[in-house]
């Protein structure tokens, strides 16, 4: 079936859908429940919010047996990944996001939370343990975020302490040898103090295998979570949130394959390993003319990433080249921000508008360590970069059903880069962004909304020293957004309905493209590098339903339509792209799930496709379309819950990650003659987990 036929379909199918909804359900009993987001300066209804956001709750996650975000990616329309890694630390939104890091220093266009501390770009650490919801707002962030949010913001944030005792334990056990295990117990230390202490492991072998090594655990998993949790009431007007966490990610890196199967031949793999200790405070005060918030973030990081480049062993063949890469980062950040909420006693304009404002800081040091084999020395750079940030916004109602929102955010930005190649740079920069919305209610159950934002993401350096001098340095990339969108409650509350269409332009886009240098023995090293190389336009639409028409069932049906393309772009290969989509921009995304209940029973099926969408801007390889099947049939009683489910049941191989290296490949039994390379994702996995209350 053509791309065009599988959208048509799909829109066709949730027409119906719908219409259905509104001839069968207007009699339901049962309604949905109100989700919270808590991403935004003030938490409140998703289906209150100008924006375009995604929340994946705390059942949706059981539902997929998902033990990191990646797992989620492909239930959330306009939302992609890449990896080249064993999990996935780089998203993409709207078809804006990177895709990998080696040796320069990156800006991310995702901003990645976790219990509000900053892992942008670094969000190998996302496990799902323990997570309350995940939320997902598309669009420029340049309000509430800044920088690190062009394309969009993920909040992750887990559950928090209880004032009554609970505790529980999960065991669980799939394919690959995989093995889960977490516990958690939660309850008052005094009468004002709660706390929650929760523990996780996850391992496995991994899909892949080493035909060399004799082994199948290269590309294995093992993943460790602690996480402790403060609740305090200090007073009538004081309450305190801390959260103190340790993940710690060791896993293996060993992906890529000359004949693009799951049976590697490398002699040296690599690793993708992170390991963060982050502390998190969350402080309100409720005073006489205004609220306070203090937020603290703390985190440090150690990371590596490292494979095999040559993907083989020694002895192959006569002419092979052997060689291994390797790239260890420390990162530390520490971010503060302060606001100042209006309340009850303090709005202007005779009651009719809230405000805030508020400062915000983030210091960020990054040291690495480059271990390759052509370099004769290690590579060793550090990068620091200081930002401080204000911000206010303004939501004033105009009318009874009229209220426009209003917010700027402007950032100074200072960087320092110096490495062991004697090169450095110390750019500074002030940007800014900001967002005018307005919110209209149609009737008492629906509203409209129109907004224009400007999002930007800080500009940076190419650190390779063979580069041209005038690839060295890159600027601010910014995109100009117009959306508008509505949000309803229908049905009597059994239905909600979200829709938005989005238009993105996009300037002085900040593109990865690649020169090649001939090594001394005759082979070529690719170097990336990034600079204000394009212009795009990024279009789309996202349609969300979810109808309860009893008590027993639930449907749930997404899709995102995307049109990511460049209006200008040359790359580094002298290859005229303009007109053609992005990358990782797949045409459409849908998401289609069940749940059924029935007594002590219940039946959770789920299906995800994608469109194709090409790998890198660099070169021509893409993905091909792709639909997976998932199911959990779950049997609970009051104390346990015993579940068997399975994810991507018709085993259908999908790429993740691809290359093409223009000038040589990498199999030297073929002449090293230039042929695509891919990454698949996970194949069928199907296990068992067992949950029981203590």
């Amino acid at each position: 079936m053509s791309n065009a036929l599988h959208t048509t379909a799909f829109t066709f199918g949730l027409a119906v859908l719908l219409s259905f909804a509104q001839g069968l359900a207007a009699a339901a009993e049962n309604t949905i429940e109100e989700i919270v987001v808590t991403a935004d300066f003030r938490s409140r209804s998703e289906l209150e919010m100008a924006t375009s956001v995604t929340v994946m709750t705390e059942a949706v996650i059981k539902s997929r047996s998902a033990q990191h975000f990646e797992e989620l990616a492909n239930a959330i329309p306009n939302v992609n990944y890449a990896s080249g890694s064993n999990r996935a630390r780089f998203f993409q939104i709207r078809g804006i996001g990177e895709r990998s890091q080696f040796v320069a220093p990156i800006n991310p266009s995702v901003g990645f939370l976790v219990d509000n501390v900053d892992f942008s770009g670094a969000a190998t650490i996302a496990t799902m343990m323990d997570v309350e919801q995940v939320e997902v707002l598309r669009g420029p962030q340049g309000t509430r975020y800044g920088a690190n949010a062009l394309a969009g913001l993920i909040n992750v944030k887990t559950n928090d302490p209880q004032d009554q005792f609970a505790a529980n334990l999960k065991l669980g056990a799939a394919d690959y040898n995989t093995q889960t295990i977490a516990a958690m117990i939660t309850g008052p230390l005094t009468e004002s103090v709660s706390a929650r202490l929760a523990l996780g492991s996850h391992r496995s072998d991994g899909y892949y295998e080493n035909e060399y090594l004799q082994t199948k655990k290269n590309n294995a998993q093992d993943e460790v979570s602690i996480r402790g949790k403060l609740s305090a009431e200090m007073s009538a007007n004081w309450r305190l949130g801390l959260t103190l966490s340790h993940v710690d990610i060791d896993n293996g890196y060993d992906a890529f394959t000359l004949d693009n199967s799951r049976t590697t031949l490398s002699d040296e793999p690599g690793r993708d390993q992170q390991e963060s200790l982050a502390l998190a405070i969350d402080s309100s005060w409720q005073l006489v003319n205004f609220d306070l918030k203090l937020i603290v973030g703390l985190a440090d990081s150690d990371m590596e990433y490292s494979y095999d480049e040559d993907w083989t062993f020694a002895g192959i063949h006569p002419g092979a080249y052997m060689s291994r890469d390797s790239y260890v980062r420390d990162r530390e950040t520490r971010s503060m921000e302060l606001r100042f909420l209006s309340n009850d006693s303090s709005r202007l304009f005779s009651d009719s508008t809230q405000w805030l404002f508020g400062v915000y800081t983030l210091k960020s040091t990054e040291s690495l360590r480059r271990e390759y084999t052509f370099l004769a020395a290690d590579f060793n750079s550090d990068y620091d970069f200081d930002t401080t940030a204000a911000f206010f916004q303004l939501d004033s109602s105009i009318s009874e059903k009229l209220t426009v929102e209003t917010g700027l955010r402007v950032e100074r930005r200072d960087t320092s880069y110096r490495d062991s190649q004697l090169l450095g740079f110390s750019p500074a920069e002030t940007l800014w962004g900001g967002r005018v919305a307005a919110k209209y209610l149609l009737n008492s159950t629906t509203m409209a909304y129109a907004s224009i934002a400007r999002g930007y993401k800080a500009g940076g350096f190419n650190t390779d020293g063979t580069l041209d001098a005038d690839l060295r340095e890159f600027g601010e990339e910014f995109l100009i957004e117009y959306e508008l969108g509505v949000k309803s409650n229908l049905l009597e509350n059994t239905l909600h309905l979200k829709a938005a269409l989005f238009h993105d332009d996009r300037h002085e886009q900040q593109v990865k493209s690649s020169t090649g240098r001939i090594r001394a023995n005759g082979s070529t090293e690719f170097i990336d590098f990034i600079g204000n190389a394009a212009e795009g336009t990024n279009n789309g639409v996202e349609i969300e339903a979810v109808w309860t028409p009893s008590q027993r069932l639930a449907l749930t049906a997404s899709v995102g339509l995307l049109d990511a393309t460049f209006d200008s772009f040359v790359n580094s290969e002298n290859q005229d792209f303009s007109g053609r989509d992005q990358a990782h921009a797949p045409s459409y995304m849908a998401h289609l799930a069940a749940d059924y209940n029935l007594g002590p029973w219940s039946l959770s099926v789920s299906l995800d496709t994608k469109d194709d969408f090409y790998f890198s801007d660099a070169h021509n390889v893409q993905s091909d379309p792709y639909e997976l099947l998932n199911m959990n049939l779950s049997y609970s009683t009051e104390r346990w819950s015993l579940s068997f489910w399975g994810r991507n049941l018709s085993n259908q191989d999908y790429a993740v990650r691809g290359f093409f290296f223009g000038e040589f490949g990498n199999d030297p039994r073929k002449g090293y003659a230039p042929e695509p390379y891919l990454q698949f994702g996970e194949p069928r996995v199907i296990g068992v987990s067992y949950e029981v209350q203590l």
